[in-house]
């Protein structure tokens, strides 16, 4: 069985301190946040978690993004 990457995973090679792109700084954010699903792959699960308890998330959108890429990014693997 081929190893999956967690979004987690993929959501960390997306920080940076100093950059104020949205996706950076909810990355940042979710280091912090010891509670994150961090072995999840499913959208569902980790859109759950995010819309109850990640209110450092300013707008939902910007997950749906990063996940966006996140698929893109397995697909390329």
């Amino acid at each position: 069985m081929a190893y999956r990457e967690s979004f987690y995973q993929f959501l960390m090679t997306q920080r940076n301190p100093d950059s104020h792109a949205e996706i950076a700084q909810f990355a940042n954010n979710a280091q912090h946040d010891s509670q994150f699903p961090k072995h999840e792959e499913d959208y569902d699960k980790i859109s759950e978690y995010l819309e109850l308890n990640a209110s450092y998330l300013p707008s939902m959108s910007i997950f749906d993004e990063a996940y966006e890429s996140y698929v893109e990014h397995m697909h390329n693997k």
